[in-house]
């Protein structure tokens, strides 16, 4: 068998993750704070005592575009927009720390602030917890305020959110679409980091170029499919020849 057929084959993978990547920053072209995932090729030498004319195609990493998305306001109380580099702290059922971009927040009913999908929001000194029946501020340092019925407008500060901005390439996505930092650590409050109440991000996937490079993935799946049957009809030659001997 030629072993060309295993070196197009790594082409083929390396394509088909790729487009698995593309097709999942075009589901999440309208979620609220998504980091578009790129997938790096680099091309890797077959070692052998004859000459090197060979080279396999390896998935490098798996890469995240970091840009930031547009500001779309809302209007919502809860809902906040980290502007530009930042993000928000959130609490997992372990007690570990993730970082999200989704600003999406309510409020549960046990008057913790959290995302929509369940995961409290971390202040200052904890999970926020939200007083009832009060009028709610976010200010631009993550400052959270309510003003109270009935105490003749005090306003209270309740909690500040706490805001981080660890290096990017210490980031790491995990499964649940949250970024961890690789070694496990907690990022500490950075005070630089500025949020806008009543606004949310939108995603940094271009949906054009995202499908511009669909089409081109989809070609060169095709080309390294067309040279797996030509190295499987020469092989097929080959073979018939050699039988005729």
């Amino acid at each position: 068998m030629d072993r060309v057929i295993y070196t197009v084959m790594t082409g083929a993978k390396g394509a088909l993750d790729q487009h698995a990547a593309v097709a999942h920053n075009l589901a999440n072209a309208t979620s609220t704070g998504f980091r578009a995932e790129m997938h790096r090729l680099r091309a890797v030498e077959v070692q052998t005592e004859a000459f090197r004319t060979r080279a396999f195609a390896v998935d490098a990493n798996a890469a995240t575009d970091f840009s930031t998305g547009p500001l779309e306001h809302t209007g919502r109380t809860f809902d906040v927009a980290v502007e530009g580099k930042g993000w928000l702290t959130v609490q997992m059922p372990d007690g570990s720390e993730a970082y999200t971009r989704n600003g999406n927040l309510e409020v549960s009913a046990n008057g913790v602030l959290q995302t929509r999908d369940g995961r409290p929001v971390l202040g200052d000194g904890g999970p926020v917890a939200i007083p009832p029946d009060s009028e709610i501020s976010i200010g631009a340092d993550g400052t959270i305020s309510a003003i109270q019925a009935g105490q003749g407008g005090a306003v209270n500060v309740v909690a500040q959110l706490k805001l981080v901005n660890p290096p990017e390439q210490n980031l790491v996505r995990g499964d649940d679409g949250l970024f961890r930092q690789k070694d496990g650590g907690v990022a500490p409050p950075d005070p630089n980091v500025k949020v806008a109440g009543g606004y949310l991000e939108g995603s940094n996937v271009s949906v054009v170029d995202q499908m511009v490079q669909m089409i081109s993935l989809s070609r060169q799946f095709e080309m390294q499919t067309r040279m797996l049957q030509t190295a499987d009809q020469n092989d097929r030659a080959a073979a018939q020849v050699l039988s005729n001997r």
